[in-house]
C-alpha cells in the first residue's frame, strides 16, 4: 500500500512566494541600490525599491549573514558547506562561491574594511596568551581574512561582536559580550547586557559609548562619523536609535515600532538604513521607515509532497471529508 501525504507547504507556497516572510540578515549595498538577505537558507538580492528577489546561492547547505564588499559586486557570507561555518565570497549576481576560511571553529562575517581588502569576522578560536587564565568558549574574538583568501589575523582578543570600521579604518565600533545570553532574548536587563564600544587603533584604547542597563547592539556609523546608529531596547522594544559622536553625545530614538523587535541593522555609504521587522525588510532615510515589497519566485528545495511506502502494520484507512 502506498500512502500519499500532502504537506501544508503545498497549499501555502504560492502565497509565500508573493509575500515572503522571515527574510533575515538584510544587508544594503554600499551605494544603497540593492539589498542582500537570507531566505530559507539561501542568499537573495533585490532592488532597494522592491520587486522580485533573485537567488544568489542554491546550495543545500545553510547560507546566511551576507556582507557587501565596497565594490558593490561581491558578497561575503557564512555557510556550513563543509560541516562548521566558514566564510565564503560570491558574486552578487550569482556564480561559484569561494571558500576563505578553513578553521574548525564557526566563523561569522560582520563587515569589510573600507579599502575592501579584508573581511572582519567573529570566531571562538584561541584567546591571547595574556588571558589564558580566564578561557571562555562563549567569548568570540575578532579576526580578519583577505578577500582573496589567506592568513587569518586576530584583530581584537576582546569579545567584540557586530564590529564595523569607521571610514578611515582608524576605529572599530562594536557591541561587547560579557557572558552567555541568548542573542534572541527580549527585554533582557542584567550586568551582562550588551553595550556599545569604540576601539581606537592609534592608541589601542577601548571607550564605552552606551550605559543602558538593557541591550544596546548592532552599531553602524555614517561616513562623516557624526552619528552612531544602533538597536536598543531603551525605548521598550528593539528600535533604531542614534548617538551623536560630536557635540554632547545626544541620544535620539529614530523608529517607533511596537510588539516586535527591529533586527539586523545595516547602513549604506549614502546613509540609507536597512533592517528587518516582523520578518520583512525596511529602509529608512530622512523620514518614516519604508517597507520593501519583495516577491520570491523560485522553486522550493523540497518536494511539495512525500510518498510514504507502507508494507506492514496498516490495517485500516479513512478518506478525509474533502476527499484529498
Amino acid at each position: 500500500m502506498r500512502l500519499l501525504v500532502t504537506l501544508f507547504a503545498l497549499l501555502s507556497f504560492s502565497a509565500l512566494a508573493q509575500n515572503p516572510l522571515w527574510m533575515r540578515y538584510p544587508a544594503i549595498s554600499p551605494d544603497g541600490s540593492q539589498i542582500a538577505f537570507t531566505y530559507q537558507g539561501d542568499l537573495y538580492v533585490v532592488s532597494a525599491q522592491g520587486g522580485r528577489a533573485m537567488p544568489v546561492t542554491a546550495h543545500p547547505a545553510h547560507d546566511f549573514m551576507p556582507v557587501w564588499l565596497p565594490d558593490g559586486k561581491t558578497l561575503a557570507f557564512a555557510s556550513d558547506r563543509f560541516g562548521n561555518l566558514d566564510i565564503f565570497s560570491i558574486p552578487a549576481s550569482g556564480g561559484m562561491a569561494t571558500r576563505l576560511t578553513y578553521h574548525s571553529a564557526n566563523d561569522y562575517p560582520v563587515s569589510v574594511s573600507p579599502d575592501g581588502r579584508h573581511i572582519l569576522f567573529n570566531s571562538r578560536r584561541a584567546d591571547s596568551e595574556r588571558y589564558a587564565d580566564f578561557p571562555n568558549g562563549a567569548m568570540p574574538e575578532l579576526y580578519s581574512v583577505p578577500v582573496t583568501g589567506g592568513r587569518n589575523v586576530m584583530v581584537l582578543t576582546t569579545p567584540s561582536e557586530a564590529a564595523v570600521y569607521n571610514a578611515s579604518a582608524t576605529k572599530i565600533y562594536y557591541q561587547d559580550r560579557k557572558g552567555y545570553e541568548d542573542i534572541w532574548r527580549k527585554h533582557h536587563v542584567s550586568s551582562i547586557a550588551r553595550d556599545l564600544w569604540v576601539y581606537d587603533s592609534k592608541n589601542g584604547t577601548h571607550t564605552q559609548l552606551t550605559t543602558f542597563g538593557g541591550e544596546d547592539r548592532n552599531p553602524v556609523v555614517d561616513a562623516q562619523e557624526n552619528y552612531l546608529y544602533y538597536l536598543s531596547e531603551e525605548s521598550g522594544s528593539f528600535n533604531v536609535h542614534r548617538l551623536a559622536l560630536k557635540g554632547g553625545n545626544e541620544k535620539t530614538q529614530i523608529t517607533t515600532f511596537r510588539n516586535h523587535p527591529v533586527r539586523f541593522l545595516t547602513m549604506s555609504s549614502t546613509g540609507v538604513l536597512c533592517f528587518s521587522y516582523d520578518g520583512e525588510i525596511y529602509t529608512l532615510k530622512d523620514g518614516q521607515p519604508k517597507k520593501v515589497n519583495i516577491s520570491i519566485q523560485t522553486e522550493s528545495k523540497l518536494n511539495p509532497y512525500e510518498i510514504v511506502s507502507i508494507s506492514i502494520g496498516a490495517t485500516e484507512l479513512s478518506v478525509s471529508p474533502n476527499g484529498k
